[in-house]
């Protein structure tokens, strides 16, 4: 499989598959394609349909396999940013936010990875629940905005917003530190809560998280016309 990563950033993935090869994603990221791509859609068992949903992925999967000849497929991401292609193998899996996932080859695998620390699991906000990526093969991630990339020794750490952890190594570990100061906490702006990562392993960050691009929206956003009523 050859593929090319083009139009950030609104980016789009071109997949050239060979006959019978094939390409896994979730329902709605399918932009455009040749027409003996064919489609088989796929829930893989109750455990990991309950898995996609609590991690923010849709319930079914759809393969798309190339028949009678070499195929085309491209997947476009949901969400202004960037799309970076991951080699996974079984000796390193990797843990990335949730609804990063785009496509993937076979053999790649997708599981509910919760935080295993208390105060992660409490305080972490939209980083409590990610995406653990397993098995073998090429994974196509979506993340928020541009990414920078950190690779962490063994106990060396970093502080990130919650909403900018965007992908680890399985290596790595996630806790979560109060901002010091009740004046920092309540005047400070950068909320109650950071995440703290810990190696070794590499961290991948996120400069635009959804989240925060939504909140800088709303105060340009119309703001409905105050009720009438007639008594």
């Amino acid at each position: 499989m050859k593929y090319e990563i083009k139009g950030e950033p609104m980016p789009v993935v071109i997949a050239h598959l060979d006959e019978n090869e094939s390409m896994i994603t979730e329902g709605g990221s399918m932009a455009w394609m040749s027409p003996n791509m064919q489609m088989e859609t796929v829930g893989g068992g109750l455990g990991k349909v309950f898995g996609r949903l609590v991690s923010g992925e849709r319930l079914f999967q759809n393969i798309y396999t190339a028949r009678g000849g070499e195929g085309l497929i491209a997947f476009a991401s949901s969400f202004p940013g960037s799309v970076r292609a991951v080699e996974v193998t079984p000796d390193r899996p990797l843990i990335a936010q949730k609804s990063a996932f785009l496509a993937s080859t076979q053999g790649v695998e997708l599981s509910v990875f919760f935080q295993k620390r208390l105060g992660a699991g409490l305080f972490g906000g939209e980083g409590f629940v990610m995406q653990k990526i397993s098995g073998s093969g090429l994974v196509f991630l979506e993340f928020d905005g541009s990414t920078v990339e950190y690779e962490l020794g063994a106990g060396q750490q970093i502080i990130v917003d919650t909403g900018n952890l965007a992908m680890m190594d399985a290596t790595c570990s996630v806790d979560i530190q109060s901002v010091k100061g009740i004046k920092n906490m309540l005047l400070g702006g950068e909320g109650i809560f950071n995440t703290v990562v810990t190696g070794p392993g590499k961290v991948t960050l996120q400069t635009m998280p959804m989240s925060a691009f939504a909140a800088n929206l709303i105060p340009y956003l119309p703001k409905p016309a105050p009720s009438t009523s007639s008594k």
